[in-house]
């Protein structure tokens, strides 16, 4: 869903409650897009967050620690320059548009007090953060807009601000529910109630407007120029109570999920349209409800960007071991004929007395089949009957030495194989950057990154595994990458702890710490759907895990940081569990 104006209302509203008067303390960019400001009152400090990033825009006090690049970027130093030390003085929202204005009262560099304003337009794509002075000049903007890219909206320093091209919307905050209806009556065009209010309506999402259709026609599907009298009666008592609580700001935050899965949708009022067939879960705040709804897939975005060089590195390794198996593959098909050039070479030798000089060819009875069917062999004119021979005997030999070279490469390929998908499984998973680090540092150790001399990512204190507790108390830990697998399974468990890992599939090695107990069948198959969990095949409806005792795994010789075999084991057919805190 995108921000809608009437949530950014109740945003704003928090935003003035919470952060009004406070002081700019500090200020990150953990991201291109992204911006956060540590603002501190006599109550405490508290961070403000805001992301103009295309598919999660917004704004709004945020608990999340989110992780910054060592060396600001060149905005991130300019609003440090100018912002650190300014206090908040006026959040302003113009009627219903998706846009916050902070306004901020500072000091210049010779001491005189100058007002700045920090704006956050949200319109997906071209959402964007743009800090200007008093005089409504840009001094500088996340995304810069020339005219190359647009002829009527510049956003570039030394430019005057624009506000966004209005859209000509009726706000709820100046037309009453009459006005809005006969709007709705008199549109031009016949259509679903749902889409002629979204394109009257100033600030309101989607969501919002299907729930006043599905209101108005009790479930049925309503056209605007179909109302009844029961329809537009009941269309004007449901518009009106949604009027009074965007003017009062008196909505609460609410986040719809699919049971069992992530959030889908949020909104400021109780969504009755799904059902049963969605979850409606309430929050504390609005500010609380984005960050509960966004956490995690912002975060798996970031890791995204910083992982795009190491996913294109493996994912050609890859393609370069696919194509190279594919060829290999093809050429050991031919050393299937190997056996053909052994007879031809016992038929010649058996045949030598019968064979003229110079003949291109000769036809034998081949004793070798039970028919002793008459086999014709093509010779070398050039060559005696005896040499013909031995070319014979020397392509088998060839060939069977090139099928046992071949089988060992294809052997070789196809492990590597195994093990690229098994770093590409934990890229995927990767949640922080010091996973990425240890990720890059496994790539580094294996030869596919050239090694640098970088004293303090050596140092960095290795990640621990991740740690889930069954209802009965089992200790169950999961690895994060490669490394950390071989740790948990080779060095950290018992040899009579419990093992699992995704049949045939990449994912991460899974250990029950059983300290001298026998886990009871629950606790086995919670561990089984957090290995499916944290695998390639975590959004499949049934994985299978394969489990055994520590003491049944090892590790060949010269083999790749995760890579184990095992025996001894029972299977499983589970369903990945996700760990949600929604």
């Amino acid at each position: 869903m995108a921000l809608d104006g009437v949530f950014l209302r109740h945003i704003k509203k928090e935003i003035e409650e919470n952060l009004l008067n406070s002081k700019v303390d500090k200020i990150y960019q953990p991201s291109k897009d992204e911006i956060v400001l540590s603002m501190r009152s006599r109550e405490g400090a508290k961070k403000l967050f805001l992301s103009a990033r295309a598919n999660s825009p917004r704004i709004n006090i945020t608990n999340v620690s989110y992780e910054n690049p060592k060396t600001p970027p060149m905005l991130c130093m300019l609003l440090r320059k100018r912002l650190s030390g300014a206090r908040l003085r006026e959040v302003v929202q113009p009627q219903l548009e998706r846009l916050l204005m902070l306004v901020f009262e500072g000091k210049n560099e010779l001491g005189d007090t100058i007002i700045m304003k920090l704006i956050i337009e949200i319109m997906g794509q071209y959402s964007n953060i743009i800090f200007i002075d008093n005089d409504n000049r840009i001094i500088d903007a996340v995304k810069r807009v020339d005219a190359s890219m647009s002829s009527q909206r510049l956003i570039l320093p030394g430019t005057d601000y624009q506000m966004p091209p209005a859209q000509n919307k009726m706000s709820v905050l100046e037309y009453d529910t009459d006005d809005i209806i006969n709007a709705v009556v008199n549109s031009s065009k016949n259509m679903p109630l749902s889409k002629s209010l979204l394109s009257i309506l100033q600030g309101f999402s989607p969501i919002i407007c299907r729930e006043l259709e599905y209101l108005t026609g009790r479930g049925k599907d309503v056209f605007s120029h179909e109302l009844n009298e029961d329809n537009i009666s009941r269309l004007r008592f449901f518009l009106k109570r949604t009027i009074n609580t965007v003017r009062d700001i008196a909505g609460e935050p609410y986040i719809i999920t699919e049971p069992g899965k992530k959030p889908i949708d949020f909104t400021f009022e109780y969504i009755q349209q799904y059902g049963s067939g969605r979850a409606l879960k309430e929050s504390d705040t609005f500010c609380e409800l984005l960050d509960r709804y966004y956490a995690k897939r912002d975060a798996m975005e970031r890791i995204k960007q910083k992982s795009d060089d190491l996913n294109k590195l493996m994912n050609n390794a890859a393609a370069r071991l696919i194509k190279k198996i594919y060829i290999q593959k093809d050429e050991l098909k031919s050393c299937a004929d190997r056996e053909y050039f052994r007879v031809c070479g016992d038929l010649i030798q058996a045949n030598l007395y019968r064979i003229p000089k110079g003949a291109s060819e000769i036809e034998a009875e081949n004793f070798y089949d039970e028919n002793m069917s008459t086999i014709k062999i093509k010779l070398n004119p050039a060559l005696s009957a005896s040499a013909n021979s031995q070319k014979y005997y020397k392509n088998y030999q060839k060939a069977k030495t090139a099928e046992q070279v071949l089988k060992v490469q294809i052997e070789k390929a196809e492990s590597e194989l195994d093990y690229v998908s098994s770093v590409l499984d934990s890229l995927s998973r990767a949640e922080s950057l010091k996973e990425l680090n240890e990720i890059r540092t496994e790539l580094t150790e294996q030869g596919y990154i050239k090694s640098k001399n970088n004293k303090k990512q050596k140092n960095e204190a290795a990640l621990p595994p991740l740690e889930f507790t069954s209802k009965n108390g089992f200790k169950i830990l999961v690895g994060r990458n490669n490394r950390q697998n071989d740790k948990l399974t080779l060095k950290l468990a018992d040899k009579n702890d419990l093992w699992f890992h995704t049949k045939d599939i990449p994912g991460s090695h899974t250990v029950i710490i059983c300290n001298g107990k026998e886990p009871d069948d629950e606790t086995i198959l919670y561990a089984a759907s957090l290995a499916a969990a944290h695998s390639k095949a975590w959004e499949a409806g049934k994985v299978p895990v394969d489990y055994t005792k520590i003491r049944y795994v090892s590790k060949p010789n010269g083999s790749k940081p995760g890579m184990v075999i095992y025996v001894n084991q029972k299977t499983l057919f589970v369903t990945p569990y996700h760990h949600s805190s929604f």
